[in-house]
């Protein structure tokens, strides 16, 4: 994503969320769940538009709390499809609710969602590809083709490309790796 190293520094939408969280590393659940639910309603959108809808986001799916929105039901369903602070769309609604609920079921099968990325990051020895990944998450997950998908894994560091090998964030993205 070269073009958004162009573009994002100093935009007042796009260069914060470059600057410090687009390709570093997360291990929060609510902060996994978050990314995932933007970058699902970001399909067919522009990111600044999700951006400029993050704070609805968050107080329509109470701050992204994975138990929370898992136990949504119709009434929720219904709360959501008529906020306009956020994307009503059904389909896009339904994932968000079912992708908590996977979310809590891997809590059972690896330990939580960050442990379930880092049992799948190496395949065959391996750093996983974007299409062996994109096939695991239509697999375990709805609403995520190839596009979610593989911006949803730069965005945390999984996938390269989030930023120019020449990007001053990359220092700071390694020095967070080192934690």
């Amino acid at each position: 994503m070269s073009g958004y190293c162009d573009i994002a520094p100093g935009h007042p939408v796009h260069g914060p969320y470059h600057d410090t969280e687009y390709g570093f590393p997360q291990r929060e659940e609510a902060v996994l769940f978050e990314r995932l639910l933007l970058e699902i309603n970001q399909a067919g959108l522009s990111w600044e538009t999700i951006l400029r809808k993050r704070a609805g986001f968050r107080a329509a799916y109470d701050g992204f709390d994975v138990d929370k929105v898992a136990a949504y039901g119709e009434a929720d369903r219904a709360r959501l499809l008529g906020d306009a602070s956020i994307i009503r769309n059904r389909l896009k609604v339904d994932a968000a609710i079912h992708n908590a609920q996977v979310i809590q079921n891997l809590r059972d099968s690896h330990g939580g969602f960050v442990d379930w990325l880092d049992a799948h990051a190496v395949e065959h020895g391996a750093p996983r590809d974007k299409a062996s990944w994109v096939k695991l998450f239509k697999k375990t997950f709805r609403f995520t083709g190839g596009e979610i998908t593989g911006e949803f894994l730069m965005s945390l560091g999984y996938l390269p490309g989030a930023h120019r090998p020449d990007c001053p964030v990359m220092r700071d993205i390694a020095r967070a790796r080192r934690g």
